[in-house]
């Protein structure tokens, strides 16, 4: 008790140190005695900018009155009534990165895909597409006017 004393005083007349005040909980001055789930408004109260539990110093709860805190959050958070976390957005800076990838490969990347042909396809010269259907058949390649010639034994 009396370390606490000494340390809320300045060493000196001249020191300057910030003296802390002792927070008071919202608990306390809005005379709450029950801590409910299902009270999404007080819970965010407790809560930070990204959805963490925020602790008894920056509160001001007792250890008692912070229990019952994260327990609720925690129940609130399972019945979906209170997020876990918050996607945080990053911005982007108006300069440039010094990370880029060099100009070639991002054109290559960013050139249009090539479109496929319509119509029937067709043979490439000097290569015989063969296919196996049945036990003994084959399908030949094909000619131009997209017929395939059949060899088989039955």
């Amino acid at each position: 008790m009396a370390r606490d004393k000494e340390r809320r005083k300045p060493a000196r007349e001249g020191d300057k140190r910030r003296v802390m005040k002792k927070k008071t909980s919202v608990l306390i001055t809005e005379n709450i005695q029950w801590i409910d789930y299902k009270d999404v408004n007080l819970l965010r109260r407790f809560m930070s900018e990204r959805a963490k539990i925020r602790a008894r110093r920056v509160t001001g709860n007792t250890q008692q009155q912070q229990r019952q805190i994260a327990h609720a959050i925690r129940i609130a958070r399972e019945m979906a009534l209170l997020p876990y976390s918050i996607r945080q957005v990053t911005q982007r800076s108006k300069g440039g990165r010094r990370d880029r990838e060099p100009r070639e490969s991002r054109e290559s990347r960013d050139a249009p895909t090539p479109q496929p042909t319509e119509g029937p396809p067709t043979a490439v010269e000097g290569v015989p597409e063969i296919l196996e259907v049945n036990e003994g058949v084959t399908i030949g390649a094909l000619d131009a006017g997209g017929n395939g010639s059949v060899e088989g034994t039955e």
